[in-house]
């Protein structure tokens, strides 16, 4: 279907879709009561098994929640637990180099979700607190609860939700258990000069418990080496009219850009992981886990690209007179294809190396005294971000080297450019201080660290009505995050401009899919080390402050929570009503600029206490009917970054008409208050035992504050005055313009939820082994922000919030019989405003055109004889060779960014014994 506009309406069928889906499974409660007693006895494994345990967590919980369990050990179907977690209803996840990386929660964008590992909050080697997903492999965890409606006892909590992966606990197997999995992967875009298209997946997994099922053990490890194979068209920011003699030749007023590139970006990604688990119940009244998980991950890929500036540059390189545009094409006052004299091409390296580490450790104790229980946890947990990025670049020679070049902006395919020279001889590109200079390099590092201890208590009281229990606690923690970012230029050394030696040329890189040819690629650290200088610092410019911080939050929560569990107006109810008191003392020490002389060390702190509320209730209506009420207040922390105490602060040199030097700055603010929320769900379930349901849900969140970068124009500047030099007759300022995050208006976020998992017999008995798990959720925003700090790749109006896909849809449909296994899923989002990291290593927003990823699985499993325990599989990911697009300021006819990251093919085998 196309609209009057003439984009195709691909989501509107998915609406249908969905809708069907959810028609069909109500049609299947006519059929359920007549064959429930037969199904009852039918032994469920695999597909299926993983899903009724889905829902037996979902219809069991008293808070509205979405659920995944492993179909067996060690046997979660995705890259990692991210692919695994964007599936569940009103979820959907951002990609980052092809890998599902971070998940949005209704809307709401990852900084707005909490997650925990096994209950306990989660360090991240991000920048802020979003935990990156994609370091956790699916193989170590046996499932995730997202907790969509909070309770006074969810410690650690979100405001869009909260995300608690899971490790198995080996008490709770019958006995011994062992699962190997082995596969071997290709990615379709093929090998490189520096890196082929192979890999690999294996794990284990153990588990045992003693003969008098007292002591329990659990292991497992999970390795994982990938191709990074990307093929990139990128424009310049911004999109814009310009005033400058290049435009000679275009309309007036016609948007275009100052210059393209294609790349090539080749490598690979390792990841291996451990979970270890030791389960001790020497008594009913006593039982003691201790459980650890580490993952240490890497990543080293090149970026080879070929890259065309248009126009001057800084003045160095003057657009000559003949710099005109021709046979130009414009629509909609946008340039879309062009010819050019005189341009500047450039043959670029850019190579990236990151490590990163996480280890968590947790001791949990249970103790039974009388009819009241006691639980102790203590846990620690630390992260490890290492990077080195280095940039080369050539230039033909003689220099300038200018060229003649003609481009066809294209907003759903990769840009087409065709170049008069030849760019493939490596003899003829030599390291030079080009129009970007020669070099620039960054080397960021993360280290973030976290303590925790909760003691928490249970109390029986039969005496107050519908409160059946009685549960509070204790909770702290104390985290500390620490981010540097040393930089600098990579020079050229003393052998001046020179040429990069065969001894570390990789071969040529085709870049035909943007209608190129071949140009070189090189081994950028070792010509960095032979032929440059690269000095990094934190603190020799301005724009390096922000980079650099320590935060450090202590919070200590009280909670007070009572279980429910009665009859309420003749309806069988149970949830809990209850109460936090969290006080989070927040501080941070980092560097303050002023007018670009020596760096001064700044601290700031502040301490926050909020209230928090929380009802959650669950009607039986009897029939296998619940209905669910949700209230709470709820809050999430600041993002770590917002809170750092840098400052770049600065004084006029001259004074104005007054004889005033006026001061400004901008930086961080330590003294942010938390998003706080006021929310309202209401959910509609019915289910079918523990083999399928059809649910609706409805949410409201009042958000009463919304973080975004403003400019105080009465900023205090009087405590970074002292010290600056005076000029005689004039005095300064001590107040003035400070440009940081701060506490804004909020506003209304509200969403439906439609969901379903229904085994299709229950339709008929000759759809015996088919059956579907879909959803489709539609949010809606009365939020909108104007955020300085996302840059002109989303315009300076105001914007939606980041995160925000209005539609969201999943679906899973399988066939699972006589040892088949057939799998295809899909998800879908409509276009989102998504936040990456920019080439600065800034955070930045743009529009992203929503996704469609369809994945695929067939597999058997031999269930007796010698093969017995034995699986074969065969699994496709991103089928459909999905793309990954970015826009200018809301409108596609200003494409950014074309990536194609191409199909990823895996054949395998699990053995379980």
């Amino acid at each position: 279907m196309k609209s009057s506009n003439g984009e195709r309406q691909s989501f509107k069928i998915s609406a249908i879709t969905a809708g069907c889906l959810l028609a069909l499974a109500a049609q299947g409660a006519q059929a359920q009561q007549a064959q429930a007693q037969q199904l009852d006895t039918v032994v469920v494994t695999g597909i299926r098994k993983g899903i009724e345990d889905a829902i037996s967590v979902k219809k069991t919980k008293d808070n509205i929640v979405e659920s995944i369990s492993a179909e067996d050990i060690g046997k979660l179907p995705d890259h990692s637990i991210g692919e695994s977690i964007a599936r569940l209803p009103g979820l959907s996840a951002q990609r980052i180099g092809g890998r599902a990386q971070v998940i949005s929660v209704r809307g709401l964008s990852p900084d707005f979700a909490t997650t925990l590992l096994n209950g306990r909050e989660l360090v991240s080697t991000g920048d802020n607190r979003s935990v990156e997903f994609d370091q956790y492999p699916s193989e170590l965890l046996s499932g995730v609860v997202v907790y969509k409606t909070p309770d006074a006892a969810l410690v650690g909590q979100g405001l869009s939700g909260t995300l608690d992966m899971q490790t198995v606990r080996p008490l709770n197997f019958k006995g011994r258990s062992v699962a190997l999995n082995a596969r071997l992967q290709r990615n379709a875009l093929g090998a490189a000069a520096n890196a082929d298209a192979d890999g690999n997946r294996f794990s284990v997994s153990y588990i045992d418990q003693t003969a008098d099922r007292k002591l329990g053990f659990a292991i497992g490890y999970a390795h994982l080496e990938t191709p990074v194979q990307e093929n990139q068209v990128g424009i310049y920011e911004p999109w814009e009219i310009r005033e400058d003699r290049v435009t000679v030749g275009l309309p007036a007023n016609t948007m275009t850009t100052a210059g393209l590139k294609a790349l090539r970006r080749t490598g690979y990604s390792e990841r291996d992981g451990v979970m270890a688990t030791l389960e001790y119940r020497p008594s009913r009244e006593w039982t003691s886990v201790v459980d650890l998980f580490h993952t240490k991950a890497k990543q080293e890929d090149t970026a080879n690209q070929l890259e065309i500036h248009i126009g001057g540059y800084n003045g160095s390189y003057p657009c000559t007179p003949n710099c005109a545009f021709t046979n130009v094409s414009v629509a909609n006052n946008t340039l879309q294809s062009f010819s050019l004299s005189n341009v500047y091409p450039l043959v670029r390296g850019m190579y990236n190396r990151r490590e990163d580490k996480i280890s968590a450790f947790g001791w949990n104790n249970k103790v039974q005294v009388g009819d009241a229980t006691v639980t102790a946890d203590l846990s620690y947990s630390k992260a490890n971000r290492d990077e080195l990025s280095l940039e080369n670049n050539t230039q033909r020679v003689p220099a300038p080297s200018l060229d003649n070049v003609t481009i066809q902006f294209r907003n759903n395919d990769f840009s087409r450019i065709a170049l008069g020279g030849d760019y493939s001889n490596p003899a003829n590109l030599f390291l030079r201080g080009t129009i970007y200079g020669s070099g620039y390099g960054k080397v960021p590092q993360v280290e973030d660290e976290l303590t925790g201890f909760r003691l928490n208590g249970e109390l029986p009281t039969p005496g107050l009505g519908l409160i059946s229990e009685l549960e509070f606690g204790l909770s702290y923690v104390d985290r500390s995050k620490v981010k540097k970012q040393p930089e600098g230029n990579i020079n050229v050394g003393a052998q001046g401009d020179t040429a990069i030696g065969s001894e570390y040329q990789y071969g040529l890189v085709n870049l035909g899919f943007a209608g190129l040819g071949q140009i070189p690629s090189w081994n950028v650290p070792g010509a960095v080390a032979r032929y440059m200088v690269f000095n990094p610092s934190s603190t020799d410019a301005a724009y390096k402050i922000a980079k650099s911080w320590a935060v450090d939050e202590a919070t200590t929560t009280l909670y007070l929570r009572g279980n429910i569990d009665g009859n309420l107006g003749g309806l069988d109810v149970r949830g809990n009503a209850g109460v936090q008191l969290q006080r989070t003392k927040q501080s941070s020490d980092a560097i303050r600029l002023t007018n670009g002389g020596n760096p001064q060390p700044v601290t700031d702190s502040k301490t926050v206490t909020d209230f928090l509320p929380s009802l959650n209730l669950a009607f039986g209506l009897g029939n296998d009917q619940t209905l669910r009420l949700g209230l709470a207040r709820q809050v999430a922390r600041p993002r770590v970054d917002q809170l750092r105490s840098a400052i770049e602060f600065g004084v006029a040199d001259n004074p104005n008409a007054q004889g005033v030097r006026t001061v400004g700055g901008d930086g961080g603010n330590t003294q942010l208050d938390p998003w706080r929320a006021n929310a309202f769900d209401l959910s509609y379930e019915k289910y079918f035992g523990t083999k399928a349901y059809v649910a609706a849900a409805y949410f409201y969140k009042d958000l009463k504050s919304y973080i975004y970068k403003q400019i105080n124009p009465n900023y205090d500047f009087s405590k970074f005055v002292v010290g600056v030099p005076q000029i005689p007759g004039s005095t300064i300022a001590t107040t003035g313009n400070y440009s940081a995050p701060a506490n804004g208006e909020g506003g209304r976020l509200s969403g439906f939820e439609l969901s379903a998992s229904m085994p299709l017999e229950l339709v008929t008995p000759a759809l015996k082994g088919f059956g579907v798990v879909a959803s489709a959720s539609f949010n809606s925003s009365g939020i909108e922000i104007k955020d300085p700090e996302s840059g002109s790749s989303v315009g300076n109006g105001n914007i939606e919030l980041p995160g925000l896909s209005k539609r969201v849809y999943n679906l899973t449909a399988y066939y699972e019989n006589a040892g088949f296994e057939l799998r295809v899923s899909q998800r879908k989002r409509s276009d989102f405003i998504g936040e990456i990291g920019n080439f600065n290593g800034n955070r930045t927003l743009r529009y992203v055109v929503g996704e469609d990823i369809l994945d695929a699985q067939i597999g058997y499993n031999f269930g007796e004889g010698m093969f017995k325990g034995l699986g074969l599989l065969l699994q496709v990911n991103n089928l459909n060779d999905a793309s990954y697009r970015t826009y200018f300021a809301g409108q596609k006819d200003k494409p950014l960014e074309f990536i194609k990251w191409g199909r990823s093919y895996m054949l395998g085998m699990t053995y379980k014994f």
